[in-house]
């Protein structure tokens, strides 16, 4: 494994290139999912200022399945088509909620928890879980979270 140092310090795109270097330096040579998952959850909740949660839920058997996350404790399955998370991989597209205490049928499992992001994950094609994250300030994410996001998914998705 080639590690990188973990100072966010340059520029924004600065920033994204370490954080995208760091990914890869962490999973280019490790054939498991769940400690390729682990090690993302840990470098976003590094590179994300003011969040409480960020992980994965894993598709298994029409329903998430908790999987690596850096947080505290959370809820372990959410139906498709239920909460933040289950809409967003209901639907196939990354849903950003300013105020989660306004989205219907949100699932609180922080109560700290006010905002939310959670952005679809593929492996191979196929649909295989949802990026959660969270933030205890309304209104946290943004359409530039949302692309940078987007395109961690996209880089992490081919070492799944």
């Amino acid at each position: 494994m080639a590690f990188v140092p973990t100072s966010y310090t340059g520029t924004p795109e600065e920033n994204e290139r370490l954080l995208f270097a760091q990914l890869r330096g962490l999973a280019e040579n490790e054939t498991n999912r769940v400690a390729n998952l682990a090690n993302a959850a840990a470098l976003l909740n590094g590179f994300l200022p003011d969040i409480n949660w960020v992980g994965f839920y894993l598709l298994e058997n029409g329903e998430l399945v908790l999987g690596p996350f850096q947080g505290q404790p959370a809820c372990v399955r959410i139906p498709l088509g239920r909460g933040v998370c289950g809409t967003a991989a209901a639907r196939l597209e990354t849903l950003i909620v300013e105020d989660v205490h306004r989205f219907p049928g949100h699932i609180a499992c922080d109560p700290a928890s006010r905002a939310e992001i959670v952005v679809p994950l593929y492996a191979q094609g196929r649909l295989i879980g949802v990026l959660d994250v969270d933030s205890p300030r309304q209104g946290r994410f943004s359409e530039e979270d949302k692309q940078l996001l987007e395109e961690f998914n996209r880089r992490l998705s081919v070492y799944l």
